[in-house]
Parts: structure tokens; sequence; C-alpha cells
């Protein structure tokens, strides 16, 4: 993912020219997928652009260290793209893209390392005020995250930090949506409670 990128202004240019001819249809990903199906490979990078951050923080979530983690979201990707063709907008591009990167890592990881919870490494950097207003909830969602079993936590970072729905997570993780819906439900009563406490 760090490799050249030769023509890149070409590129945005295609992708500028693409969102002046399709207007309203950028926001469409099933219909960008058509696009790229029908030939316009290049519009790939928009959704890497669009995805590519999370991706490699669910990667760091697995496997702790930069060079894993860059060779595993570039083969997210390459999996993606050769996938792309089975995407049938049937649910989010998002959802579909997370069981895929999901996958990926469950499928790769050492089973001796430990999921490390998004809880406790955010996605974007804010200004101090913006932590200083957070602060409460995030140790709320570490302290919940923590006291959930160890392969669940991925549920409670999906819904949290993935704005993943219930049945997104089940999609995405295989797991059963009881399942899915208990260890959720227990981590917002402990993010309940912890707030409660703190407030």
């Amino acid at each position: 993912m760090n490799g050249k990128e030769h023509g890149s202004s070409g590129l945005f240019g295609q992708a500028a020219r693409f969102t002046r001819k399709h207007s309203g249809l950028l926001g469409e990903e099933s219909l960008l997928v058509e696009q790229i199906l029908s030939g316009e490979k290049e519009l790939f990078r928009l959704l890497i652009q669009q995805y590519q951050q999370k991706v490699y923080a669910m990667g760091m979530s697995f496997f702790h260290n930069e060079e894993d983690t860059a060779d595993y979201t570039q083969d997210v990707f390459i999996r993606c793209y050769r996938s792309l063709a089975s995407f049938r907008g049937h649910s989010r591009f998002s959802t579909w893209l997370y069981r895929i990167a999901y996958n990926t890592a469950v499928n790769n990881i050492n089973r001796r390392k430990e999921y490390h919870s998004l809880a406790e490494d955010p996605l974007t950097e804010e200004s101090p005020e913006q932590q200083l207003l957070k602060t409460a909830a995030s140790q709320a969602i570490r302290s919940a995250v923590a006291e959930l079993p160890e392969k669940y936590r991925i549920c409670v970072d999906l819904y949290f930090f993935y704005d993943c729905s219930i049945k997104e997570i089940e999609v995405i993780t295989g797991f059963q949506e009881n399942t899915v819906k208990s260890h959720v439900f227990r981590a917002k009563k402990l993010l309940r409670k912890k707030l409660d406490d703190n407030l």
C-alpha cells in the first residue's frame, strides 16, 4: 500500500470526472462496483481510500505490528478486488469488505497472539479538547471490552467503532446472532454503568 503511485494526478482527475459525470453515484458503492467491473478499474482506488484506515486498524488489532499489518491490508484489498464480482449489493459494501478482512485475519493469525481491542487504540487523532470530553467514555468502553471473552471482543469493536448492526456483525464474524446480541448487550450494560459511575 506504500508503493509509489505513478500518475496519481491522472487517477484523481479521472475520479473527479467520474464524480461530475455520475452525480451522486460516488455514495452508491454498489454502482461504483459496477463501474469498476465494467472496466474503470482505476476507480478501485476510491474504495481503498475509503476503507484502508479501518482495515489497517483491524489488522493492528490482530497482528500488533506495522509490517504484518501492512501486508495484511494489502492482502485484504487484493482479495477484495479479485472477489468484487461476488458483491451483489444485498448488504452494505463495508459489511462485505469487513467479512473478507475478518476472515483473512482469523485465517492468518498466530493463535498465541491476543486480540487487541480498538478501544485501546483510537482510529484517529483528536484534539486535546475532544480527548478530554471522551475520556470517560473511552475508559468505560475499555473496561467493558476487558470483561468480555477475548474472541468476542471483535463484536464490540465492530458495533462501536465500525458502525455495524447486530446482523452485520453476524455476517462478518459468523457468530450466531444471539451470541452477538448477548455480548453487545453486556458491553452496553457495563458501559452504561461505567459512565454513570464517572458522572
